[in-house]
């Protein structure tokens, strides 16, 4: 029995153009079902893959298919493989890390400007802060609240409070509990961050007075946020927490409009 037919019936189908349907390799057939397993929680993040002898037993192919299946993985970032450990391949579940880098390579690549990245984020965080207040837990308001009692003036008292408000919100939108919306923030995360953390660095070396003014005016901002989302006011939440972006969205953008991506990143 060949390997692909021991994992798959292998089916050639001539559409009406002529040309064949490319049939799978047999290693992408197991790399897909190991790949089914890790999304369905069969194996989960940490975990390490069986030995190689029970793979091949089990999907019955060769052992250079099973290694070729396992580099695909690799290369999705969905296992680590350590050369030389008797260990071998182990579940590594990825984070909106594995695509924050192609898509920020894309904006710049398209010239993006960090005004198109604030209007995007003025898309999403809102909705991520309704659905937060009308369907999220006191664990997740306490942890926001965590973050601005002890982070965000710790980072403040450093001079570097501009990572902390980003975390901030990247926090919120996770907490929101839609991947969706969180891969997309998560995606977006490192230009703002930089950005953020950029201008105000800039800003208190240059007027102390009005830094301390500006923090304190996020805080507030915050705890309104925070208050909202206990009393479960998810109009109130996404209502505040727009206005709160557009204040800081020009704040933070004057100036700085046509800045590119690239620039921050580079």
């Amino acid at each position: 029995m060949t390997d692909a037919a021991a994992v798959s019936p292998v089916f050639e189908l001539r559409p009406q153009s002529g040309r064949a349907i490319r049939t799978p390799k047999t290693a992408e057939l197991v790399a897909a079902k190991l790949r089914s397993m890790i999304v369905d929680g069969e194996l989960k993040d940490g975990d390490h893959l069986p030995h190689e002898a029970e793979l091949m037993e089990h999907f019955a192919v060769s052992r250079p298919t099973l290694r070729e299946a396992v580099r695909v993985l690799e290369a999705e970032r969905l296992v680590e493989v350590r050369r030389g450990s008797r260990s071998g391949a182990r579940v590594c579940v990825p984070g909106p890390e594995v695509v924050a880098r192609p898509a920020s390579l894309l904006l710049e690549l398209s010239g993006a400007t960090v005004a198109d990245v604030f209007v995007a984020r003025e898309a999403i965080e809102p909705a991520a802060a309704r659905i937060l207040a009308e369907t999220g837990m006191a664990e997740a308001y306490d942890e926001l609240e965590r973050l601005l009692d002890e982070e965000v003036p710790a980072a403040f008292a450093a001079g570097d409070f501009g990572p902390a408000a980003a975390r901030f919100h990247l926090r919120m939108v996770q907490l929101s509990g839609n991947a969706t919306l969180a891969l997309i923030a998560g995606m977006l995360h490192e230009i703002f961050e930089r950005h953020t953390g950029n201008i105000a660095r800039e800003r208190a070396i240059s007027d102390a007075e009005a830094s301390q003014q500006r923090y304190k005016l996020f805080v507030r901002s915050l705890r309104k946020l925070i208050k909202l989302l206990r009393e479960h006011d998810g109009e109130g939440a996404a209502e505040h927490w727009a206005k709160h972006m557009r204040t800081a969205q020009a704040m933070l953008l004057a100036g700085n409009e046509d800045t590119q991506v690239r620039d921050i990143l580079n």
